[in-house]
């Protein structure tokens, strides 16, 4: 497969920075290295004129997306008669850009993936042909459509290429029409017959079914179908908005068949916007803004567009509260606003995905008829966002789409299509056990695999734009510089605290600092990451240390020396061992101190220095239960084991680097507690999930064997695991309802950071007790910190191997 390298940033080298001695021989070094220094900043500004251009272009795309004409709507729509008057078009203009947008090979429609021809472009070429035969004009134009449709018309028969909804039909009717119009295609008879022998098979088929979804479908390609139809029937599908489907074509085929005032006016209205070329679908504003917010934080780009997100999602929460029928009445567009405006803290009921509740109200459905995977896979999505236990609408389309795109997936004729790998990543990685940059690499590298899955439409639609995959690329790009001098820096720090020279302590570096920079990762917030990783080490160091480092002399003597603080130095060291551990909390606890109350105006060391008191009595608690042989209660287990989790020194120090104030009455505030607690026990829980095996070799009690025990052996041990995964769901549910809630006193990109911990912990425990079985990490290290990025162009088979390689 072809693959485009992306360049890593512009650097400027030290060596050439290092000023010499004055002399002669060395001033063409200091000319060399001025040179360097003007040549790496010129470089520099040229890089960021070039992405601000980039971020420009995407504003304007957000406020105004530009849809693509469609050649055979426009068709369609410049056959509609003047009315009273069968000789003349009512939207001359239509015809006109027909004749003016001919390609030079004779065919109309643009393919933006493949520059070969395909169904979409025989189809639209010929309904071109059609519309200027209609109206006897552009003789020359329609030789050279007819005679294009010849040289590929093997395409056409090919049953194996991916082809536009209802072409089997569509394709034959209008190629009848054509020929009895009189126009001559340089193609056999036997292959006109085996086109309409293909259309007469899948009439038959069609016949087979009565539901509602066919009745959908047969209206919804009613170009192809023509006097077959009882138009009255058809008018049903009407909208408010005088269209049929909100599609330009099946309403001109209405309106030449039946006239109806509001279709007039519906396509009047469309033509007056656009001009000569009508698109696919129209209204469909605001799905494009929500596929390109969707893109947006798929990328990892949206912290550059906060603003014209806010508006977007302020418009659809207003459209949802509204019922408006873009968004209600396309199955797709309904459950991606459903997930995108819950996710970004808009209260939305899933009360409004009750019509696809069941699978089969779904398959009665024009897009469940279609067999549409994109609807199905928003709706497994969407299902995915419940904040409460008992959500039935969302755990009962949970439950069916997820078996539905199981079925899916071994399909073989799915495994080809682009959308294969986006079914499989989904359906494999549940939303809350995902590590968001490696994400963004996967989104960003594949870009071609799923930028085309938009909205189900006969021809051409709305895709994102390369100016999307470019800005990502160079942000993507850049963070990997600043988190590989980060990840030096940290290295450094490890030495310079002795680190190292812990036997007893577990090297966790590498894997800290993912953690850090896959979830923490704006480039910006680099003090935030590097008091989440440093504190990751040390809580680490401290684990082993309490659990089989020190001795009980050695741990007393470190709390004494944590509870004393600055006073400290008047106490002696027990060990070398104390010393090394003592002197990097402190060090580095006082230095991110310093830097977080510099950013909040206040004086924080007191409480960040609290939080490590508070941890290492937790620990020395556990500590003495297992020397003493003592059982607690699960109640008295959990109530420490939230504590000594070792989550506090990571998450909360952290929660002052984000750029937001945070003030002493809102760490104080008992939703603070309440967030801490909920991630803390999820944690919590999943290890003693993933590692009751481990941890009882070892002689260690954990909420497992202690609902065991105090049971009096009734309950076996998988009743205990599903009793502490229904305990692990109902936190996480819990938490995540707190973090989207609007009315709040911690803000919310604090409160991000207990669920960006949550999601890592999930993902770490997801198979294995991830944390002490490094290899399951290896992958996603490199992808996000070293691998520089590889653009897949074109290719979607091996899109779902990429998710195997990181994971």
């Amino acid at each position: 497969m072809p693959r485009v390298t992306a360049a890593a940033p512009p650097s400027c080298s030290p060596r050439g920075l290092i000023p010499l001695r004055s002399s002669r021989a060395s001033r063409p070094c200091v000319a060399r290295a001025y040179s360097g220094k003007r040549l790496g900043a010129e470089n520099t500004r040229v890089q960021n004129v070039h992405r601000m251009g980039l971020e420009t272009r995407i504003r304007n795309q957000l406020l105004r997306p530009e849809l693509p004409p469609s050649s055979y709507d426009t068709a369609w729509v410049s056959m509609v008669p003047l009315r009273g008057s069968n000789q003349s078009p009512c939207f001359p203009q239509c015809v006109e850009w027909i004749l003016q947008n001919q390609q030079d090979d004779g065919s109309w429609g643009v393919n933006r993936f493949d520059s070969s021809v395909n169904k979409d472009v025989l189809l639209s070429t010929l309904a071109c042909v059609l519309a200027l035969k209609r109206w006897n004009v552009g003789r020359e134009n329609i030789w050279r459509g007819l005679h294009f449709i010849g040289r590929n018309f093997s395409v056409a028969m090919d049953e194996q290429t991916t082809a536009p909804i209802g072409f089997n039909i569509t394709f034959a009717t209008m190629l009848s029409l054509a020929i009895d119009m009189g126009l001559e295609f340089p193609i056999r008879q036997t292959d006109v017959h085996g086109i309409l022998h293909l259309r007469k098979m899948e009439l038959k088929r069609q016949a087979l079914y009565g539901s509602y979804g066919r009745k959908a479908y047969m209206a919804y390609i009613a170009e192809g179908l023509g006097n077959m139809l009882d138009w009255d029937e058809v008018m049903k599908f009407q909208r408010k908005n005088g269209s049929l489907f909100s599609c330009p074509s099946t309403t001109a085929v209405a309106l030449i068949h039946k006239y109806n005032d509001q279709a007039h006016q519906y396509l009047n209205s469309l033509v007056s916007e656009f001009g000569g070329a009508v698109p696919a679908v129209y209204p469909s504003k605001l799905h494009c803004q929500l596929l390109m917010v969707d893109a947006l934080e798929r990328m990892g780009i949206s912290q550059h567009f906060v603003n014209e997100i806010k508006n977007i999602l302020d418009m659809t929460f207003s459209h949802w509260l509204q019922k408006n029928e873009e968004i209600m009445m396309d199955i797709a567009t309904c459950a991606m606003a459903f997930r995108l405006l819950r996710m970004n803290g808009y209260d939305v009921s899933s009360d409004e995905l009750s019509h696809v509740a069941e699978a089969s109200t779904f398959c009665d459905s024009l897009q469940g008829y279609l067999n549409d995977t994109k609807s199905l896979l928003e709706l497994y999505k969407a299902s995915k966002v419940s904040l409460s236990g008992n959500d039935l609408i969302l755990d009962s389309i949970g439950s069916w789409s997820g078996n539905l795109l199981k079925d899916k997936l071994c399909s073989s004729r799915v495994q080809k299509t682009p959308i294969f790998g986006e079914m499989e990543y989904a359906v494999k990685f549940p939303f809350y056990a995902t590590l968001e940059r490696l994400e963004h690499k996967r989104n960003i590298e594949y870009f071609d695999a799923w930028g085309s899955l938009m909205l189900t439409t006969k021809c051409s639609s709305f895709h994102v734009t390369e100016e999307f995959l470019a800005l990502a690329v160079k942000d993507f790009s850049f963070s990997q510089s600043v988190y590989q001098d980060e990840l030096q820096h940290l290295d450094s720090w490890v030495k310079e605290n002795k680190l190292e020279q812990l036997q007893f302590a577990r090297q966790k570096l590498t894997y800290c600092y993912l953690s850090a920079a896959a979830t923490i990762f704006p480039s910006e917030l680099s003090d935030a990451r590097i008091s989440w990783a440093k504190n990751g080490v040390l809580t680490t160091v401290v684990d082993d240390f309490f659990d089989v480092g020190g001795s009980k002399e050695e741990l007393e003597n470190l709390i004494e020396l944590v509870e004393k603080w600055h006073e400290h130095h008047a106490d002696k060291y027990y060990s070398e061992q104390v010393k090394i551990v003592f002197s990097a909390i402190y060090a580095t606890t006082n230095q991110l101190g310093a830097k977080a109350s510099a950013a909040q105006g206040r004086d924080v060391t007191k409480h960040l220095a609290e939080i490590w008191l508070g941890l290492l009595r937790s620990m020395m608690m556990e500590a003495e239960w297992q020397r003493s042989q003592h059982v607690p209660t699960v109640e008295e287990y959990m109530t420490n084991a939230v504590v000594s989790f070792a989550l506090g020194p990571i998450v909360l120090p952290a929660l002052y680097f984000v750029g937001q104030e945070l003030l002493e009455h809102a760490v104080k505030d008992q939703e603070y507690d309440k967030l801490f607690r909920l991630m803390s026990t999820c944690g919590r829980l999943l290890n003693d999930s993933k590692g009751f095996e481990r941890e009882g070799s070892e002689g260690k009690l954990n909420s497992i064997s202690l609902l065991v025990l105090h049971s009096g052996n009734s309950m076996s041990t998988e009743a205990a695991k599903k009793v502490i995964q229904k305990s692990i769901d109902t936190s996480r549910r819990d938490l995540l309802r707190l973090v989207l809630r609007k009315e709040s006193v911690v803000p919310r990109p604090c409160k991000d950071l207990f669920w960006k911990m949550c999601k890592i912990l999930h993902l770490f425990y997801f198979q294995t007790d991830g944390f002490s079985s490094p290899k399951e990490m290896v992958g996603a290290v490199h992808a996000v910190i070293n691998e520089p990025l590889k653009i897949q162009m074109g290719d979607a088979s091996s899109f779902h191997q990429k998710n195997e390689d990181l994971l």
